[in-house]
């Protein structure tokens, strides 16, 4: 059975892969801009996220999502987590992988900052005490920047809990397959977003990965934390369109 996933619109592929705080709901201020734009969006959701939930057997996040590829090339949008399964994809199938966009992605094997491990100590001990909403709160606080606005605030509340309801702290933790995948074969074109008020991790991954891809661009928001598609759509939507439709 295929992840829960919505289309949208008629035109070039673009493909939404949602951050590991959130669920496709993410994307609710990008697919009407992106749609009205000429494309068609598909967006999903991840295994233990939103409508997608846990199978009882080991999955492969990328080989999910590569089922709901259509027929022609497929620009990718990855945000955090999100990012990290385009970039496999981008890797792994290199000829399908037009064109990438990559919003605070993160990346295997990137050495975790001071403050991220602060971050997943405070959180696993509200977890431990059964204080989710408290988890919550932390998660929302955390990864949203200080232009987010309420709507955002809220959604990601949402969808944090969603997530916790899926993924109960405390459950074994669920196992994927994991495939070999390398930088060196991307060859689509790339453009990376980091936030100013976001963890220093993910700046140090997009400065990583636009030294090391052969067609990539950094765009630091110094306005921005975590999730900017949330907080600014307004300022992320026409670079997001401006860049895919440069074809």
């Amino acid at each position: 059975m295929k992840i829960a996933h919505d289309v949208t619109g008629d035109g070039p592929d673009v493909l939404l892969l949602h951050s590991t705080v959130c669920d496709r709901r993410m994307w609710d201020p990008q697919v009407p801009a992106l749609t009205a734009a000429g494309f068609r969006v598909t967006r999903c959701d991840l295994r233990g996220f939103g409508d997608s939930s846990i199978p009882d057997k080991p999955w492969n996040d990328a080989d999910e999502v590569a089922e709901l590829f259509g027929d022609g090339p497929v620009a990718l949008v990855g945000s955090s987590g999100g990012g990290q399964i385009a970039l496999e994809l981008a890797a792994r199938r290199p000829d399908r992988v037009s064109a990438l966009v990559l919003l605070c992605t993160a990346l295997p094997g990137h050495p975790k900052s001071p403050q991220r491990l602060a971050f997943a100590e405070r959180e696993d001990a509200l977890l431990e005490a059964g204080d989710l909403d408290a988890a919550v709160e932390l998660n929302v606080d955390v990864w949203l920047g200080p232009e987010a606005g309420e709507e955002a605030r809220a959604a990601v509340r949402t969808m944090q809990r969603r997530v916790f309801e899926l993924q109960p702290p405390g459950a074994p933790e669920p196992e994927q397959i994991e495939v070999d995948w390398d930088l060196a074969t991307i060859t689509a074109r790339t453009l990376l977003f980091s936030g100013g008020h976001d963890l220093p991790d993910f700046r140090e991954i997009a400065e990583r990965l636009a030294g090391t891809l052969p067609d990539a661009r950094h765009v630091e928001l110094d306005w921005a934390g975590h999730l900017p598609g949330l907080e600014r759509p307004d300022l992320i939507n026409p670079l997001l369109i401006g860049f895919l439709g440069n074809r």
